[in-house]
């Protein structure tokens, strides 16, 4: 007896092609992270592991095995996934400095090995360098801070683009999320390296979305607020020059800014030091000499007469509620058919944004009234249009 209303047979009509998606948010997606020490990789991997997505995380191994960075509050996460049963086995971390081509090879190898795939790359690759252009030429150790700022900003998060997008391609799948900052938009005197590295990188993640778009493969730039990238990375200051000193240069340097915001960080982390409100090193504090001896603040090893690195003293609430924004934007743009090409994460970055934006119009609309006003000859215009032709 035949069936009626039968579908006709699959051979009747050729199928329609059916593009690719990603997995949805309620199926696995593996994650590639290149920095897993920072606040924001931690707190990234423990959402996603915990949504049920697989993380593949790297670390430095020097900065691993000497303790050094950020590698204690790695080790912590590390402890604590060891101990919970579902992240466990979808966990993987891998020996990454992305500065060297054949580490992010042998990374990305690693975790196709241990999971068939990336679905999402994350390039969280950061460092800031704090000093005017002038005191970046100080010296010869200073001129190799320029150097390695692009190293570490720019070039560490191309190599490991390179390195992932074979795989994506061959799956005719991905998404390429990085991590800027509105530095990428906006000069910030004091940190002219750190913003030129950023905008380096966007304008390479721009040219570069389009030409892996046949390919299915997505591109996203996230630019969270300047003290998120600066204080959850290790930042470094170059000996300051007299003629930029506060009293000297009324400019806003960054120098002067995340100094303020380094002491108030180290009041909230060390709070007995600050009894009376004032740092263990003023002059007139009237704290006990025990913390007179933790030596100068941290906002003032920022002017210190050497080149100084260190990492921003962040209380676990402080680093929680800095960070919060930034992880739920890269978890729910992560893995999406149609991410935005651009998120900037929060109120105060998208009005800094808007404001640089409108500025631009304005100059813009000033340029054409200019341009429009000059007479050319017609000769002249004659021959721009034979060579345009």
């Amino acid at each position: 007896m035949t069936q009626q209303n039968s579908a006709p047979p699959s051979s009747s009509r050729p199928q329609r092609p059916r593009s690719p998606h990603f997995p949805p948010h309620n199926a696995p997606r593996v994650w590639f992270i290149t920095r897993g020490s920072s606040p924001i990789a931690i707190a990234l991997a423990r959402q996603v592991l915990d949504h049920g997505d697989y993380v593949v995380t790297g670390v430095q191994p020097i900065e691993f095995e000497k303790r050094e960075g950020q590698s204690d509050d790695f080790r912590a996460f590390l402890e604590e996934a060891k101990k919970t049963e579902r992240w466990r086995e979808r966990l993987r971390v891998v020996g990454l400095d992305a500065r060297v081509v054949g580490q992010c090879q042998a990374a990305v190898a690693e975790a196709v090995e241990a999971f068939g795939r990336v679905d999402v790359l994350l390039g969280s690759t950061s460092e800031a360098v704090i000093g005017a252009v002038e005191e970046l030429a100080q010296s010869s150790r200073t001129i190799t801070l320029v150097q390695d700022t692009f190293e570490t900003n720019f070039f560490a998060n191309v190599n490991i683009i390179k390195a992932v997008l074979p795989v994506m391609r061959r799956r005719n799948n991905g998404h390429v999320i990085m991590l800027t900052g509105i530095t990428g938009h906006l000069g910030t005197p004091g940190l002219g390296m750190y913003c030129s590295s950023q905008w380096a990188i966007e304008g390479y993640c721009d040219s570069l979305a389009y030409e892996i778009a046949p390919f299915n493969i997505k591109m996203s730039i996230v630019q969270a607020n300047m003290e998120v990238n600066v204080l959850t990375n290790r930042m470094t200051s170059v000996p300051p020059l007299p003629a930029y000193l506060q009293a000297e240069n009324p400019a806003p340097l960054a120098r002067e800014i995340f100094s303020g915001i380094l002491d108030k960080l180290e009041q909230v982390s060390n709070p007995t030091n600050y009894a009376d409100g004032k740092s263990p090193t003023d002059s007139n504090s009237t704290t006990s000499p025990d913390a007179a001896m933790h030596g100068p603040s941290m906002g003032d090893l920022l002017s210190s007469d050497t080149v100084t690195s260190l990492y921003a003293p962040l209380a676990p609430v402080v680093k929680a509620s800095l960070i919060a924004e930034t992880v739920h934007a890269l978890t729910a743009i992560g893995g999406h058919d149609n991410p935005p090409a651009r998120h900037i994460v929060g109120l105060e970055g998208v009005t800094a944004v808007k404001e640089k934006l409108k500025t631009t119009s304005e100059e813009l609309e000033d340029f054409i009234e200019v341009s429009g006003a000059v007479d050319i000859a017609p000769n002249a215009e004659q021959a721009a249009a034979m060579m345009l032709e």
